[in-house]
């Protein structure tokens, strides 16, 4: 008998078939089951009803410890006391109001104080109004129109941040866009010489964490190398540090590598899952910013600034970024040792705190995905070809449990593939 009985989604899937009805795709973006890593779709909870620390729940009452963190938001644990008690404070006090909140102003100050290279920040709500805003200032300040991104980039959803061939997009959204490979400078010299001078900026993640290939991790040599390649060519440096940002170093992840970038993204980890993005920058770029015309209905109200307040100086009580490296070494090491038990050869990748999965006896990475079904389905909330996250409500008695989870799942594919002679 298996210790961990397969979850029921009876009640998860009717919300689903009602989201149908009302929601394009029901439950869209890698969210959802359109994008086809949710399969097979019987496995998944796909609508939850509450969440707690390191798990939530769905609408059957079905317990998952959540690895996703909502895909990066939940850096410290949902509910979080101290974030949610600063943030009903400030909503008792005001929020959304004609004049913007001192809260802002202290929040500003805050993240100059904390992140190495600030000398201002600006503030938005989402990951992509933090990309698109240092993209323009960056166009503004140099002149120039081309920007250089890094193969396999992810940047956000605006059209300039897309692809020709997705749905939508026009060609002329993205005939400024140039891409080339990671940890290649000739490529970088080669590339600028063909845009005649033209580029204004090079936008990256700090390191290489796309979906569906293995991560690599940078070096402090590589981006020292970058870091001049962009000064003698009068470009600015972009980090889009909207995934890893307070995970790896909370001065910022360029801190982390150690060079300056000059304009710097965050959301993700700033206000544990308060709706707030933001964007640092070096004092030279401060009157290109101003010149800007760049805005939102939301994005000066006061509660997720006061959540933020409360969270980066949670995160610096903790010590984050070594928790996160320490939790998620012991974590991936006993999923990979488990993995071992069965036959299987998971490997893994890229930073602790946001670690990549990939079991590597089949190259069509649907077995991965059956053995990620199966942990979903008995409670361990993973996802196919994307990284994971550490948050700092995991515990060590979350990351036994975690493995034991992923053990079973492991047997349940072994016995299922006897073709392959694992063990069950």
């Amino acid at each position: 008998m298996r210790s961990f009985p397969e979850y029921n989604h009876e009640k998860s899937r009717a919300w689903f078939d009602r989201a149908l009805n009302v929601i394009p795709s029901g439950v869209y973006g890698h969210l959802g089951p359109s994008e086809g890593l949710f399969l097979p779709m019987e496995k998944w909870p796909l609508i939850a009803s509450k969440a707690q620390g390191t798990y939530f729940w769905d609408m059957d009452g079905n317990r998952y410890i959540d690895l996703m963190c909502a895909y990066g938001p939940n850096v410290l644990g949902y509910g979080d006391p101290d974030v949610d008690r600063a943030a009903l404070e400030q909503l008792a006090a005001a929020n959304c109001t004609t004049a913007p909140s001192y809260r802002m102003v202290e929040c500003a100050e805050l993240l100059v104080d904390t992140v190495a290279m600030a000398d201002w920040a600006f503030f938005m709500k989402n990951g992509t109004d933090a990309t698109t805003f240092s993209v323009l200032c960056a166009r503004a300040h140099t002149g120039k129109r081309k920007i250089f991104f890094l193969r396999g980039y992810y940047h956000g959803n605006d059209p300039w941040a897309m692809r020709a061939d997705y749905p939508g997009i026009l060609p002329e959204d993205v005939a400024h866009n140039v891409v080339v490979p990671w940890f290649d400078l000739d490529a970088l010299q080669q590339a600028y010489d063909a845009c005649n001078g033209d580029v204004a900026a090079l936008i990256a993640q700090p390191y290489d964490h796309g979906n569906f290939a293995d991560n690599r991790v940078a070096s402090k040599e590589y981006w020292a190398a970058v870091r001049k390649f962009c000064d003698d060519h009068g470009m600015l440096l972009i980090i889009d540090d909207v995934r890893a940002g307070f995970r790896l170093d909370l001065a910022g992840s360029d801190h982390y590598y150690g060079f300056k970038a000059d304009l710097i993204c965050f959301c993700k980890a700033l206000a544990n899952g308060y709706n707030m993005s933001a964007v640092c920058g070096r004092d030279e770029l401060k009157a290109t910013a101003s010149s800007l015309s760049f805005t939102g209905s939301y994005w000066m109200s006061a509660v997720p600034f006061a959540a933020c307040i409360a969270c980066i100086g949670k995160m610096k009580r903790l010590d984050t970024p070594a928790l996160f490296r320490r939790m998620g070494e012991k974590l991936t090491s006993g999923l990979r040792d488990a993995g071992k038990r069965h036959g299987f050869d998971l490997v893994v990748s890229g930073e602790p705190a946001l670690f990549y999965l990939r079991i590597a006896n089949d190259d069509s990475l649907m077995l991965h995905q059956e053995w990620v079904a199966e942990c979903v389905s008995r409670g361990l909330f993973i996802t196919s070809h994307h990284n994971h996250f550490i948050n700092a409500a995991l515990t060590d008695a979350d990351i036994a449990l975690s493995i034991e989870i992923a053990e079973e799942a492991f047997s349940v594919v072994a016995g299922r593939h006897p073709e392959l002679n694992l063990i069950v």
